[in-house]
C-alpha cells in the first residue's frame, strides 16, 4: 500500500469501493452521474462498520467490493469530498483481484483520526 499525493490524481487507475459507495444510487448522489463497475476483491483486509465503515489490515481476510472504472479528475475531487480527504480517509494505491487479474487501483484507508473515533 502507498499513500499519494493527493493532489496528484492518476485517472488511469480505478477505485475500489468497499463501504456506502456500494450503492448505485449513493454514486449517482456523489458523482452526478452513473459510472461502469467492475467485481474486485481486496486481500489483506477486513471491513469494520460503526458510524463510519472502513477497512483494517488483516492477513487472512478479504473484501468484495467494485471498482468505479473510467472516472475523471472531478470525479475523485467530488469522492474526496464525500470520503472527507485527508480528514478521515486518505487515498491509497493497492492491488486488487478482478476476475484472475491483478490491477492496481485505489482505495479509501481510514486516517488515525478515524480510528481514534
Amino acid at each position: 500500500m502507498k499513500p499519494k499525493d493527493q493532489g496528484a490524481i492518476d485517472c488511469a487507475m480505478p477505485l475500489f469501493v468497499y463501504g456506502t459507495l456500494l450503492d448505485p444510487a449513493c454514486r449517482n448522489r456523489v458523482l452526478g452521474h452513473s459510472v461502469r463497475t467492475r467485481r474486485a476483491s481486496l486481500n489483506g483486509f477486513r471491513v469494520v462498520r460503526g458510524r463510519h465503515v472502513y477497512i483494517v489490515p488483516e492477513p487472512d481476510a478479504s473484501i468484495d467490493g467494485l471498482l468505479l472504472l473510467d472516472l475523471e479528475a472531478a470525479d475523485f475531487a467530488a469522492l474526496d469530498r464525500y470520503e472527507e480527504v485527508p480528514r478521515l480517509y486518505t487515498r491509497e494505491t493497492v492491488e486488487v483481484v478482478a476476475s484472475i487479474e491483478r490491477l492496481r487501483c485505489w482505495v479509501y484507508m481510514p486516517t488515525r483520526a478515524l480510528l481514534k473515533a
